[in-house]
């Protein structure tokens, strides 16, 4: 094998690893952003229930004065 090959190899193989750890960062971001937009929609079911639990209550009270 001549050295022009062996070079023209090793650019190969470098460039495959370079591309697939800028795959594998993509992917890695693209995770962090789902996860962070449920977390925010599982904070927002929260507060809700709080909400609807605090109205149940008044709902009741009310109720069991009249």
């Amino acid at each position: 094998m001549e050295w022009t090959q062996f070079i023209i190899f090793f650019i190969g193989v470098f460039g495959l690893w370079i591309w697939n750890r800028v795959e594998s960062r993509a992917d890695t971001r693209h995770m962090q952003n789902m996860i962070q937009s449920n977390r925010d929609l599982i904070n927002a079911i929260r507060e809700d229930i709080k909400d609807f639990h605090s109205r149940l209550c008044s709902i009741e009270e009310r109720n069991k004065k009249g």
